[in-house]
């Protein structure tokens, strides 16, 4: 039973778009300042995948503490108290404003630096975050107690209107706001936004305060029944699921298919979409099409995923359908399980200890116990038990299941005996496809699907591609890997390190050849020729190098030089100075090898002026762009750390990005003189005795840049090609489209 407040005016005079409204300019708040305080604070931690993670997984935190706010807050009986309660706790969150990243607690750690995110999150952002995720609940709730009391109007439709308005301002940052806008100017613009959102907010709460408001008198006159624990177990799960899967596909995505980190932004953006179309009062994806298209990208993704050489389109395509539509699968469940609008405060509540639970599982557990990305292939596979079916399973659909398995088990059988070469890999190819095909027909019956899609994931990872991987480790920077490879020319084995799928070092096992500097650091490459020629000068050298790697800059260190590698990661530095694995800094070095732990710009600030000859920045080519290190503010502190006559090296080669022109820009801005060079490894050479690169070596006088003007390999620098990138500015977006034409130049 429900009773009316007395009221000046009817609910029904209330615009339904001013909750609209209201609704989706908080979920733009919210999800605009996501991206803004990882451009402020995420670069001092390397901007690794697991920075994204952790950084996540605290903004679900502070989302469930907003929603149990909201659903406490609706203890209150009097919409009126609710509303001053909820303004006045917006007014007590600005005080965290202007937006700034909080340097009450020191530098990163590298030792415990998911504490020291968390802490520095909560502190500087976790108030105004927690209060405005509140919104979305608490502004439907309030719907639900007026224009639903009255009407009979559906309050869960604006949930999708929040999620709309997070997807946009997601999409616009790294589209709109980025490139147009300077670090302070989206600071100050969030802020001002902010204290406009207070005004809104207060004009909704005026208007639903002076309205007719249904008043629940005792909790047995609810108009449904009460949640069990059943239904709230099912609600976590349901939630639980999309949560850490969105985080698992953004760190397989980054580690093993391609190391761009605007590939972070995607699965965040599909998440979100999931929502709106499973909270909209007519989705464009019915929920039996979204059971039927799931079972396809699952089959797939499970069957392609330990494939890693084939097609990155094809790969990306594949593993965000799954993600997607088993996201969208999971979310279509929990609005068909969603409760009476009497309970929906609490229906969110779990909804978001759910993502929080998802979240926390891949943030912070998954990396210590797993050395690899295993939680993304097991979380989506157990997925396939959120699918509806379990009825008895009919006779045929056994025979098919069958059929599948053997096909799973023969796959990885004729691998092994007669390898993945001419028509035994055609074999091979077709067995898992009958397997696939199978897995889809029997889709209906969710334990049979679920079994063979099982069978199906283990068969694959056994014929995938076979890298002779003889370590790997995992810490909060990343997965590291030592491989090895056979290369006759260098007498046997040659050891490999790789950080996701791009080639941090090699060293031949060949005595001949054990201290030749490999790929990157070859003497035919810039960072080798640099080094070849720096290193016939008769005084000792004084060499700083950002990003260790195995350490294989240490091999140009003679008697009486002094080298110090500054490492973000521990584990490298463990790693490279362990002869088990690596040798460079412990035979083929000369000279003294020290090193600095933590973010190179901080620790290279510590640095007296004027201390070294030769200073490599080569921190560009790792699965992540920490694009605070070239900055024109990077770069002057770099300048300042040179000897008059000593150079800078930096290493630009990327995948993803065009690094070379706003380089270029920022060497001319920063008041340097520059040189550039694109080098090919020679036809016909070795594996891995060279390698491809972009290379920018900068001085801070002429003069120090006279011996290699002379050589035609380097070139003049064009500072015009871009505008260069400040702590204040840099334009990802931009690097990123012109990487795209150096590809395809056919693009405008």
């Amino acid at each position: 039973m429900t009773t009316l407040e007395r009221a000046e005016r009817p609910a029904a005079s209330i615009s339904p778009i001013l909750f609209a409204v209201t609704t989706f300019a908080s979920a733009c708040l919210v999800f605009l300042v996501q991206p803004m305080v990882a451009k402020l604070v995420l670069p001092l931690l390397g901007g690794s995948s697991s920075v994204w993670n952790t950084s996540i997984a605290f903004f679900q935190a502070a989302l469930l503490v907003g929603y149990g706010y909201a659903h406490f807050l609706q203890k209150i009986r009097s919409v009126r108290v609710q509303a001053l309660v909820h303004v006045a706790a917006l007014l007590a969150a600005a005080l965290a404003l202007p937006l700034r990243v909080t340097g009450a607690l020191g530098e990163p750690s590298s030792d415990y630096p998911s504490l020291w995110l968390l802490g520095v999150l909560a502190v500087s952002i976790g108030a105004p975050f927690a209060i405005l995720s509140a919104t979305a609940p608490l502004v439907q709730a309030w719907h639900a107690r007026t224009i639903h009391a009255e009407t009979g109007a559906e309050p869960y439709v604006l949930y999708a209107a929040s999620n709309l308005g997070s997807l946009l301002a997601l999409l616009a940052y790294p589209a709109l706001v980025e490139p147009l806008a300077t670090l302070h100017g989206q600071t100050a613009g969030w802020s001002t936004g902010y204290v406009a959102f207070v005004v809104l907010m207060a004009t909704l709460a005026l208007f639903v305060s002076r309205a007719r408001v249904a008043t629940i008198e005792a909790p047995a006159a609810a108009a449904g029944p009460a949640p069990s624990w059943r239904d709230r177990a099912i609600w976590i799960g349901l939630a639980a699921i999309p949560s850490s899967l969105m985080l698992g596909v953004t760190t397989h995505i980054t580690t093993d298919v391609a190391s761009a980190p605007f590939l972070w932004v995607i699965p965040l953006a599909l998440y979100l979409l999931t929502f709106i179309i499973a909270f909209s009062n007519r989705p464009i994806v019915s929920p039996k099409l979204t059971l039927m298209l799931q079972a396809a990208a699952v089959v797939a993704c499970a069957a392609l995923m330990p494939f890693k050489s084939a097609n990155f389109m094809l790969q990306l395509s594949v593993h965000l359908a799954a993600f997607f539509l088993t996201a969208l699968m999971c979310h279509q469940t929990l609005v068909a399980r969603r409760p009476d609008p009497a309970h929906l405060t609490e229906f969110y509540l779990w909804m978001s200890f759910g993502g929080v639970v998802g979240g926390a599982f891949n943030a912070f557990l998954a990396p210590v116990i797993f050395t690899n990305v295993w939680e993304y292939p097991l979380v989506l596979v157990l997925a396939c038990l959120a699918r509806p079916g379990l009825q008895p399973v009919e006779p045929w659909r056994w025979a098919i299941f069958a059929l599948g398995g053997l096909a799973a088990a023969a796959a990885p059988v004729i691998a092994l005996k007669f390898g993945m070469v001419d028509h035994f890999k055609v074999v091979v190819g077709a067995l898992l496809i009958l397997a696939s095909v199978s897995a889809f027909v029997i889709r209906r019956q969710m334990i049979v699907f679920f079994g063979l899609v099982v069978l199906l994931s283990i068969s694959a990872e056994l014929v995938g591609d076979r890298v002779d991987v003889r370590h790997s480790w995992r810490s909060f920077f990343g997965v590291l890997r030592q491989s090895e490879m056979p290369v006759p020319a260098m007498g046997g084995a040659v050891k490999m390190l790789s950080h996701g799928t791009t080639l941090h070092g090699a060293q031949a096992q060949d005595p001949r050849y054990m201290c030749r500097p490999l790929v990157y650091y070859a003497p035919e490459t810039p960072i080798g020729q640099v080094f070849s020629h720096e290193t016939k000068r008769p005084t000792p050298l004084r060499v700083g190098a950002v990003g260790l790697g195995t350490g294989a800059v240490a091999a140009y260190s003679r008697k009486g030089d002094h080298l110090t590698f500054f490492e973000i990661d521990p584990l490298v530095i463990r790693l490279s100075t362990d002869p088990k694995y690596f040798s460079y800094t412990t035979t083929c070095a000369k000279g003294v090898i020290d090193y600095v732990v933590g973010d190179a710009r901080l620790t290279l600030a510590k640095q007296p002026a004027g201390t070294f000859d030769v200073l490599l920045i080569d921190a560009f080519s790792s699965d992540a762009v920490p694009a605070h290190l070239l900055t024109v503010e990077a770069m002057k502190g770099y300048l300042a750390k040179l000897k008059p006559d000593g150079v800078l090296i930096v290493h630009l080669s990327n995948r993803n990005l065009e690094l070379r022109a706003p380089a270029m820009a920022v060497a001319e801005a920063a008041g340097g003189f520059a040189l550039i060079q694109r080098h090919s490894p020679a036809k016909g050479s070795p594996p891995l005795w060279e390698s491809a690169e972009d290379a920018m070596i900068v001085s801070r006088s002429l003069a120090a840049l006279a011996p290699y003007e002379v050589d035609k390999r380097w070139s003049q620098t064009d500072p015009t090609a871009a505008r260069p990138w400040t702590d204040d500015y840099m334009n990802l977006a931009g690097a990123m489209y012109a990487q795209m034409k150096v590809n395809w130049p056919w693009l405008p």
